[in-house]
């Protein structure tokens, strides 16, 4: 296991994805803070890994609340004593808003985006960063989308916030690689997860799959290998780096 005696954060862990990318990182041995909005899921999600032999453990957090992201990096302190990985993965996305032509797009809607899909990940990195740098060493892992690269129609807040999160990951590395401390970047093509299979009709996502190299839908098992690779000692020459899991439809 890669990451025995590790601990990990994952926000937005509740389910989905980031419920992927906990159970995961627990597999691989780490004690993991299943963090997000929607505490009781992630009670659950924490029970499983626990049922499973993992250990975990289920924290509240909203991630635009600067008091309740050093609450959560204070949780994971007091019960494991170390943060060694953060997967910022908590994010709204097309279950949150509608999509409609930029004109349409209200203020309200595009402060809403940002402060979860930007200022989300900011808060969480900066609470986590006193550890890492007391350790020496630490992980972080910002969920950007391959989308960034392709663009989407009528999505402008959405696409716009993942490019933030790619600018983001290249400056922060740059700003505390001296602590060894790695930042990087998973770009996920569109995923069916339970939100995505609700709020999408099976052709539209059909419609992904055809133009894609490997031709077949993307799942959240296709993306927890990667997260894994970023969390290990197997990625410590990596940082500032971008890497775009989506089936080869985007190039960069």
């Amino acid at each position: 296991m890669r990451l025995e005696g590790k601990v990990a954060i994952v926000t937005g862990a509740a389910q989905g994805i980031g419920a992927a990318f906990a159970e995961r990182l627990a597999a691989e041995g780490a004690a993991t803070v299943v963090a997000d909005l929607a505490f009781e899921r992630a009670a659950e999600t924490a029970a499983a890994i626990n049922a499973s032999g993992g250990e975990a453990l289920a924290v509240a957090v909203d991630v635009t609340d600067e008091a309740q992201t050093d609450a959560m990096a204070a949780a994971a302190l007091a019960a494991y004593g170390r943060i060694d990985v953060l997967v910022n993965n908590a994010a709204l996305f097309v279950a949150a808003f509608p999509r409609k032509p930029f004109e349409e797009l209200g203020v309200k809607e595009w402060d809403r985006m940002m402060a979860v899909n930007v200022r989300g990940p900011f808060l969480c990195c900066r609470a986590v960063f006193p550890a890492m740098r007391e350790q020496g060493k630490g992980k972080i892992i910002n969920v950007s989308s391959s989308t960034y690269f392709t663009g989407t129609r009528e999505f402008l807040h959405y696409v716009t916030s993942k490019a933030a999160v790619i600018g983001f990951t290249r400056q922060l590395a740059r700003e505390i690689g001296d602590h060894n401390i790695t930042v990087n970047a998973l770009a996920p093509g569109l995923t069916v997860s339970e939100g995505v299979a609700a709020n999408y009709a099976p052709e539209y996502l059909q419609g992904f799959a055809d133009r894609r190299c490997l031709k077949r839908l993307e799942r959240p098992e296709d993306l927890v290998g990667t997260i894994a690779f970023l969390a290990s000692d197997d990625s410590d020459f990596i940082s500032g780096q971008t890497i775009c899991v989506d089936g080869g439809d985007a190039f960069n």
